[in-house]
């Protein structure tokens, strides 16, 4: 499998919500608003994709000011081709667009909270979200 990455190729809704499907993000995503993940994918800062061939297997989609701090919002990995270094590697090539010192920042969907540990990431004890 010779997995490809882009970063910051334009891809289509219907992608998108292909994509957060196989990865079972769309369990959390609003994926019956287009217009809502039209905008998501617009106004995104920094959109790398993971490739087999023309598939989609992957994505990371972060908003960011590319100095201090990078908030990764959506990581999304096809279950038929996790655990294969994929999501480290799309958090690589996003870590690789931002300047020396940027912090990611991310809210672990519930599955996933055994995950970043093992990347990397430090649990942080006082995040908030009001929405």
């Amino acid at each position: 499998m010779n997995i490809t990455y882009k970063i910051n190729e334009a891809i289509l809704t219907d992608d998108f919500v292909d994509i957060l499907n196989r990865s079972t993000l769309g369990e959390r995503r609003p994926i019956d608003d287009k217009a809502r993940l039209s905008d998501m994918l617009v106004n995104a800062d920094v959109l790398v994709l993971a490739f087999d061939g023309e598939k989609i297997v992957g994505l990371a989609r972060s908003l960011t000011d590319f100095s201090y701090c990078c908030y990764l919002s959506d990581l999304a990995v096809d279950v038929a081709y996790q655990q294969q270094g994929i999501g480290k590697m799309l958090i690589k090539k996003t870590k690789e667009s931002l300047k020396n010192g940027c912090k990611i920042i991310l809210l672990s969907a519930p599955k996933a909270t055994e995950y970043y540990p093992k990347i990397g990431f430090k649990q942080h004890p006082s995040a908030w979200v009001l929405g």
